[in-house]
């Protein structure tokens, strides 16, 4: 008997495993997949996907999931889901008798393993069908854990149209998270999947309200709510809403879904609160501008060096503004806005120092001639204020010096990407190799960071890498230099341009006003601002300190970071240095320190004025002989009694330096037969401050200048605008418009002049 028993026992558990090879377990996520939900670092759903069917399902785990939930479900579903095997007989038998006794079904006999089952392999409503759910949920519980099931069901569960699953319901119904449910969401969530249609709240708000209510008072009644739960739960009404479709970070949502296709859930770093804020500051802020004018912000968090704002499109969806397109990733000219990272290599270089005497005039390089914003020139300017007034012909002259290709290759070998139509060249300076908003704000960032340049992760537990791009003393001097601009320029009060946040900013437009940028970096954070029409349009009239500026510090004061600047690293350098020179005070002779200024070193480099890269040669520290009257000579004259050290200007700045200090006051410009042995350039008409009148009758003034000396080819500049070229002493030209203008002259010697004159 006992070896009958053992064989059929054995018989069993082989016809058993023999089915459930012949019948295998549909994979529970094989057809029923997750939609993919981008959600903020909190967990708070910024965007949401539906997958292929258009079902909205996003994943959760019971530890993931409110105990009023799971409590209230196991209650008033399956009280002994942790007991059975998977099949309660008792509640088949009694669901049964109360079919065939009353006509209809009574109550259910499914346990949450049977649900479960049917969801995962439908079947027809038949006894056949049933025996088929029970043999499935027999299946299930060989299969898998109590836990592994309930977590099944709880992604599974139907909620109402296209919502499934307990975590996608509680973000659509109510806008949080199933972990956040009170008792009245709970239970109305427990009673949904047995009838969902005709429970949707969203739809039926009175007859969900009465299942909801009934279910309480069962809990209630058995003792496992307190009886303050009824109270509770009457006082919270059936509100019918959607909210199973946010629209926070739209394009980076979507970007990151295409980027991680197979991942349901993306938990990204940014901020919800800020990113809301963001869209209504953006949408404020457009409304000033046309249709087709778009915008884009990025807000990193230095510290972790991860976005905690994103707004690739100031109007997502629009048609008028291309509100499709992810401006933060467009690729465009940066206009000035690399220049900081030219001069911050330079002083690595040990090229320059903070107050390196640089100047600002015209200059030709081979064939590139780079024009002021401004039409005028400013003469000899620190390096500090060519950066904060972002003039152009000193940071030409700094990339020639540093090479293009050099300077290119050390920001790619950084991190940095970088798109050029042909190979590096001086037009890089100006925004020649185009770039993104993105790639701008973490370049900005390590000016924050030590000089390292971090690849931008939008994810909020993936690795970040950094590579060095500048030493932390030029990171530190290039901030704190663009953190005391003045600003004399821009028509922003002081109380509201974001000093006060120690906001380190740089503006930028491109060639044709198609692109202006506003990039910020502050101790705890980095903006981004891009304005311009996404079509690549130009905008006339607008430019990146005017039109993208006031936006970056209305974000500044919304972000209000007011921690102390960093203070400067070991290694930076306080001292005085002189001019034209560019050598310590304290090493350089009274004499030849004709200019003090305070400057940032680098160490002990101590880097001298930096000479034209093309066009000028020697040192600007000469030996000069000097007669008894102390007149420049040559040494071989008769007269030549004394040997000097004089300090030179550079030849392209003498037209700005008091006429005691050019050099044809300091250098012998006759021989010992007085002949002529140079031949400065003078401007002789119109003479420094002239003054010309507009008659009324008249609709410009004609002008004839001239000049004396200098070499064989002069160039003419008004405002910085080139007239043209003469080989011989004059040049014609007439002016409209009364105010005060600038004329330059220069030559192929590297001569120049210059005078200013009104017209009135």
């Amino acid at each position: 008997m006992k070896k009958r028993f053992a064989i059929a026992l054995i018989c069993t558990a082989v016809s058993l495993w023999l089915l459930d090879r012949l019948f295998p377990l549909p994979a529970p996520y094989q057809e029923k997949r997750f939609s993919q939900v981008v959600v903020a670092a909190d967990g708070q759903p910024l965007r949401a996907f539906a997958d292929k069917q258009g079902i909205w399902r996003q994943p959760t785990t019971p530890a993931q999931v409110s105990a009023n939930y799971l409590t209230a479900l196991l209650h008033y579903e399956d009280k002994f889901f942790y007991w059975h095997p998977g099949v309660n007989p008792y509640a088949l038998v009694r669901a049964g008798w109360q079919w065939l006794r009353h006509g209809r079904i009574v109550s259910g006999g499914s346990t949450l393993t049977m649900q479960v089952a049917r969801l995962l392999s439908p079947h027809r409503r038949t006894p056949l069908g049933k025996l088929q759910q029970i043999a499935r949920s027999l299946q299930l519980e060989w299969h898998y854990s109590k836990q592994e099931i309930l977590t099944l069901y709880l992604n599974l569960a139907p909620f109402g149209g296209p919502i499934e699953g307990v975590e996608a319901a509680s973000h659509a119904y109510f806008g949080k998270s199933a972990a956040q449910l009170s008792q009245a969401e709970a239970a109305l969530l427990a009673i949904m999947p047995q009838a969902p249609s005709r429970f949707r709240p969203d739809r039926y708000p009175q007859r969900a309200r009465q299942a909801r209510d009934k279910l309480v008072k069962r809990l209630v009644d058995g003792g496992i709510w307190p009886t303050t739960a009824l109270t509770d739960v009457a006082l919270e009404p059936v509100i019918a809403q959607h909210h199973y479709r946010p629209m926070l970070a739209p394009l980076l949502a979507r970007r990151l879904v295409s980027q991680y296709p197979n991942q349901p859930l993306l938990q990204s770093s940014l901020q919800k609160p800020l990113q809301q804020a963001l869209q209504q500051l953006a949408t404020d802020y457009l409304s000033q501008y046309p249709l087709h004018t778009g915008l884009a912000i990025m807000v990193l968090d230095n510290q972790s060096q991860r976005p905690i704002g994103y707004l690739g499109s100031g109007e997502f969806g629009s048609r008028q503004r291309l509100g499709y397109v992810d401006m933060a990733q467009a690729v465009r000219s940066p206009g000035s806005t690399l220049k900081p990272f030219i001069y911050g290599l330079a002083i690595d270089q040990g090229l320059i120092h903070s107050a390196s005497l640089l100047v600002d005039a015209p200059r030709f390089f081979s064939d590139y001639r780079p024009a002021n914003f401004s039409g005028k020139f400013q003469g000899p300017i620190t390096a500090a204020d060519a950066l904060t007034r972002s003039l152009n012909v000193p940071a030409v002259e700094l990339l020639a010096h540093l090479g293009p290709k050099q300077f290119y290759t050390r920001m790619v070998n950084a991190g940095a990407k970088f798109r050029l139509s042909d190979t590096p060249g001086l037009p890089i300076a100006l925004g020649a190799a185009s770039t993104n908003l993105e790639q701008l704000v973490a370049l900005y960032a390590s000016l924050m960071n030590d000089g390292q340049l971090a690849r931008i992760s939008y994810l909020k537990d993936e690795k970040i890498t950094t590579r060095p791009l500048m030493s932390p003393q030029a990171a530190w001097m290039i901030y704190e230099i663009l953190r005391n601009q003045r600003r004399t320029d821009q028509p922003f009060d002081e109380n509201v341009t974001g000093r006060r946040n120690n906001l380190a900013w740089k503006t930028g437009t491109s060639h044709g006003h198609r692109d202006m940028w506003a990039v910020g970096v502050s101790p705890k954070y980095t903006i981004g601002v891009w304005i311009g029409r996404p079509d690549g349009t130009s905008m006339p009239g607008h430019f990146g300190a005017r039109t993208a500026t006031p936006l970056l510090l209305m974000l500044a004061n919304l972000l209000a970071d007011n921690t102390p600047p960093p203070a400067a690293p070991p290694g930076v350098i306080d001292t005085t240095i002189c001019w034209p020179l560019g050598k310590r005070a304290l090493q350089t002779p009274p004499e030849l320190c004709q200019e003090q200024h305070q400057a940032w070193l680098l160490g002990d480099q101590e880097p001298a004025t930096l000479l034209a890269a093309e066009g000028e040669n020697g040192s600007l520290m000469q030996s000069v002989w000097l007669t008894a009257e102390g007149t420049p000579t040559l040494q071989r004259c008769d007269d030549a009694v004394q040997q000097v050290k004089i300090a030179l200007w550079p030849l392209l700045a003498e037209p700005w330096v008091a006429k005691s200090q050019r050099r044809h006051q300091q250098l012998p410009m006759h021989g010992c037969d007085n002949q002529p042995v140079a031949r400065p350039l003078f401007v002789v008409t119109p003479r420094q401050g002239s003054r010309y009148l507009l008659p009324p009758t008249q609709s410009s003034v004609a002008i004839t200048a001239k000049v004396m000396g200098g070499g064989n080819i002069k160039y003419w500049y008004l405002d910085g605008e080139l007239l043209g070229q003469s080989n011989n002493q004059l040049q014609r030209f007439s002016v409209s418009a009364p105010g005060r203008y600038q004329l330059l002259v220069s030559d192929n010697l590297g001569n120049s002049d210059l005078v200013e004159f009104e017209l009135k």
